[in-house]
Protein backbone atom coordinates (compact mmCIF):
# COMPACT_ATOMS: atom_id res chain seq x y z
CA UNK A 1 0.00 0.00 0.00
CA UNK A 2 2.98 2.43 0.91
CA UNK A 3 4.25 1.79 -2.80
CA UNK A 4 0.77 2.59 -4.41
CA UNK A 5 0.86 5.72 -2.33
CA UNK A 6 4.16 6.86 -3.29
CA UNK A 7 3.26 5.82 -7.11
CA UNK A 8 0.74 7.97 -6.59
CA UNK A 9 2.94 11.06 -4.74
CA UNK A 10 0.35 10.92 -2.31
CA UNK A 11 2.38 10.62 1.97
CA UNK A 12 0.30 8.01 3.84
CA UNK A 13 0.75 8.15 7.49
CA UNK A 14 0.93 4.78 9.39
CA UNK A 15 -2.79 4.99 10.75
CA UNK A 16 -3.77 5.61 7.08
CA UNK A 17 -1.79 2.92 5.77
CA UNK A 18 -3.50 0.64 8.16
CA UNK A 19 -6.73 1.74 7.26
CA UNK A 20 -6.81 1.85 3.88
CA UNK A 21 -5.27 -1.94 3.11
CA UNK A 22 -8.21 -3.79 4.09
CA UNK A 23 -10.37 -1.46 1.27
CA UNK A 24 -7.56 -2.28 -1.29
CA UNK A 25 -7.86 -5.60 -0.46
CA UNK A 26 -11.76 -5.76 -0.70
CA UNK A 27 -11.47 -3.75 -3.76
CA UNK A 28 -8.83 -6.50 -5.25
CA UNK A 29 -11.08 -9.49 -4.45
CA UNK A 30 -13.92 -7.66 -6.27
CA UNK A 31 -12.16 -7.21 -9.54
CA UNK A 32 -11.15 -10.78 -9.39
CA UNK A 33 -14.68 -11.87 -8.80
CA UNK A 34 -15.46 -9.69 -11.92
CA UNK A 35 -13.21 -10.96 -13.71
CA UNK A 36 -14.23 -14.56 -12.99
CA UNK A 37 -17.30 -13.94 -14.28
CA UNK A 38 -16.46 -12.14 -17.36
CA UNK A 39 -15.68 -14.73 -19.95
CA UNK A 40 -13.45 -14.38 -23.41
CA UNK A 41 -17.05 -14.54 -25.42
CA UNK A 42 -17.69 -10.53 -23.48
CA UNK A 43 -15.83 -8.03 -25.12
CA UNK A 44 -14.73 -5.23 -22.36
CA UNK A 45 -16.94 -2.19 -21.89
CA UNK A 46 -15.65 1.21 -20.57
CA UNK A 47 -19.57 2.50 -20.00
CA UNK A 48 -22.63 0.43 -18.82
CA UNK A 49 -24.75 2.33 -21.43
CA UNK A 50 -24.17 3.23 -25.04
CA UNK A 51 -22.78 6.98 -25.05
CA UNK A 52 -25.00 9.00 -27.48
CA UNK A 53 -24.11 12.42 -29.23
CA UNK A 54 -26.67 14.82 -27.26
CA UNK A 55 -25.10 18.37 -29.06
CA UNK A 56 -27.34 19.55 -31.76
CA UNK A 57 -25.92 19.71 -35.74
CA UNK A 58 -24.22 22.81 -36.42
CA UNK A 59 -26.09 25.10 -38.47
CA UNK A 60 -24.87 28.17 -39.98
CA UNK A 61 -26.70 32.06 -38.95
CA UNK A 62 -26.23 35.17 -39.45
CA UNK A 63 -23.92 37.22 -36.68
CA UNK A 64 -22.73 40.24 -35.78
CA UNK A 65 -20.59 42.49 -38.09
CA UNK A 66 -17.33 43.53 -36.82
CA UNK A 67 -18.53 47.01 -36.82
CA UNK A 68 -21.36 45.84 -34.27
CA UNK A 69 -19.44 43.53 -31.99
CA UNK A 70 -16.95 46.85 -31.36
CA UNK A 71 -19.49 49.17 -30.98
CA UNK A 72 -20.28 48.82 -26.85
CA UNK A 73 -16.61 48.33 -26.55
CA UNK A 74 -14.76 50.56 -24.20
CA UNK A 75 -11.76 50.77 -26.38
CA UNK A 76 -11.08 49.40 -29.81
CA UNK A 77 -7.73 49.95 -31.98
CA UNK A 78 -7.44 48.53 -35.60
CA UNK A 79 -10.42 46.81 -35.76
CA UNK A 80 -10.38 44.81 -32.03
CA UNK A 81 -10.67 44.96 -28.48
CA UNK A 82 -8.10 47.13 -26.47
CA UNK A 83 -7.59 45.82 -23.53
CA UNK A 84 -4.86 46.76 -21.08
CA UNK A 85 -1.65 44.54 -21.09
CA UNK A 86 -0.59 41.94 -18.35
CA UNK A 87 2.10 40.80 -16.64
CA UNK A 88 4.09 43.34 -18.19
CA UNK A 89 4.44 41.72 -21.76
CA UNK A 90 5.31 43.84 -24.45
CA UNK A 91 3.84 44.46 -28.22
Amino acid sequence: MARLGALARISLTDQELEMLAPQLDLILESVAEVAEVAGVDIPPTSHALPLLNVFRADEVKASLTSAQALSAAPAVEDSRFRVPRILGEEA
